[in-house]
């Protein structure tokens, strides 16, 4: 089916990522990626013969964005709701990525059965931020699914991705700053040791909202907190601070 007939079906939006022409087909009454993919896409570093993963791909934007910005040999892109997975295989093929990413429409939790243990460079994940009960759902399954841990806990989220990483792989993941000392937790008690970390505030008077953080498997102990980072925009110049920031502040 050619995404012009898919798009047609299902009334998808296309947006424009505002990069070398990439665009994402959005389903306007589903899941849509929010500023926080755009985060974790600009923080996420890897080598060209790297392999990776993402866990919980959604659109499969920042599957897409990594792989036009650091040009991995491979990523694997796990989603478990099909509506999304059929999605982000739709973008990745009219972004023509076919070769670089593969969405894999299966709950990561089975991902021994994809991917080989202990083979992977890198895994990146931007997961469900809320614990069951915590706050209201929202009505739209795809949407509360993807927001919150009915069928990825954090505990699940950090296992696989420490069986899926070769020692001294790296993971990267978004999460909540109000979470983090149960993000640190739960990675440490995987073999994943935390190693740099931004903390992130919508505005100046604002509390820091989300934090990025990268953890190494099986590293040492000792975690380098950047500089804070503002986003009042995700416009050209904030992406490239935020590139600045990560590649020379901190080597390693």
């Amino acid at each position: 089916m050619t995404c012009q007939k898919l798009n047609q079906l299902n009334n998808l939006r296309q947006d424009d990522l505002n990069l070398d022409g990439l665009t994402l087909f959005q389903n306007p009454n589903g899941y849509n990626f929010t500023s926080d993919s755009v985060l974790l896409a600009n923080f996420v570093e890897c080598k060209k013969t790297d392999v990776c993963v993402e866990i919980g791909t959604g659109s499969g934007v920042i599957s897409i964005l990594v792989a036009h910005k650091e040009k991995p040999k491979k990523i694997y892109a796990f989603e478990m709701q099909q509506s999304l997975a059929d999605l982000a295989k739709l973008n990745v093929e009219h972004n023509k990525m076919q070769e670089k990413i593969e969405i894999i429409g299966e709950k990561v939790q089975f991902c021994s059965n994809f991917v080989k243990n202990g083979s992977v460079s890198m895994v990146f994940s931007n997961p469900p931020y809320f614990k069951n009960g915590t706050c209201k759902q929202n009505e739209v399954p795809e949407i509360a699914n993807a927001r919150h841990e009915k069928f990825l806990p954090l505990e699940e989220l950090a296992c696989a991705a420490s069986k899926m990483l070769k020692e001294g792989g790296k993971f990267f993941v978004v999460y909540p700053a109000s979470r983090v000392c149960e993000l640190v937790q739960c990675l440490q008690k995987n073999r994943l040791e935390p190693k740099k970390m931004y903390f992130v505030q919508p505005t100046q008077n604002k509390n820091a909202n989300v934090v990025l953080l990268s953890a190494t498997k099986g590293g040492k102990s000792g975690v380098v907190v950047m500089p804070t980072l503002v986003t009042n925009n995700l416009d050209g110049e904030y992406v490239q601070t935020i590139q600045k920031l990560y590649k020379n502040n901190y080597k390693g």
